[in-house]
């Protein structure tokens, strides 16, 4: 089991690399070979989701034979998953949206969650926990970094992950916000690439990605 790094630490990493690529696995035989692509396309940084069967035995390969890739667990919804998460190596969980019992869990075993939030109301019962960097979800949907920054200002304290809808178009202006840590998305490894197995693909839409997110570069998507 990888040892867990404090949640100031978590946010540091995810501050540098500015995009976290949200994962979905039908084969556990793909994940190193992908987790080596977003790697060496500069997004050193993945979460897994536990969307799929083999999602926990994919993230325990990862971190077993890719440790400088920083992995966690995404689409954490009840307790068994977020100990599923834990027994696989994750270094962090993330939820879209506020259960209670995922989030005990995860303070209780030391796991830096992230609960995921959509509303004024919803932003402060996570505070009620002692949290204060909440995943965004479902980002463009609720209303893009607008309705972000509206709900956002009462908040001084609050950091956020915005999620869902965010692509290469888009990410930039996220990122240009301060209380932006970083941004999680699935363009640069779609799950039809990873069926198909085109790690290279994917390796080349993670460095652009990777650039543009550092302000280096505009994405293109291939």
């Amino acid at each position: 089991m990888t040892p867990f790094i404090s949640s100031a630490k978590v946010i540091a990493r995810l501050r540098v690399v500015r995009v976290v690529p949200v994962i979905v696995i039908d084969d556990a035989d793909d994940a190193v070979p992908l987790a080596r692509a977003l790697a060496d396309g500069g997004l050193a940084c993945a979460e897994i989701t536990f969307r799929t069967p083999r999602a926990a035995e994919a993230l325990r390969r990862i971190t077993a034979e890719v440790p400088d890739l920083f992995a966690g667990a995404g689409t954490v919804l009840i307790p068994a998953q977020a100990a599923a998460a834990r027994d696989a190596g994750a270094q962090f969980v993330v939820a879209p949206g506020f259960s209670p019992a995922v989030v005990d869990y995860c303070q209780a075993h030391g796991i830096p969650v992230y609960p995921g939030v959509a509303t004024p109301t919803e932003v402060e019962a996570v505070l009620a926990t002692g949290i204060t960097t909440m995943k965004f979800f479902p980002a463009e949907p609720m209303g893009g970094v607008a309705f972000l920054k509206a709900i956002a200002a009462p908040y001084v304290d609050v950091q956020f992950i915005p999620t869902g809808g965010i692509n290469a178009g888009n990410i930039g202006s996220y990122l240009a916000f301060p209380r932006v840590v970083a941004c999680g998305g699935s363009w640069m490894a779609p799950t039809d690439w990873i069926a198909a197995k085109q790690f290279d693909r994917i390796r080349d839409e993670s460095r652009r990605a990777a650039e543009a997110a550092q302000g280096k570069a505009t994405a293109v998507t291939v």
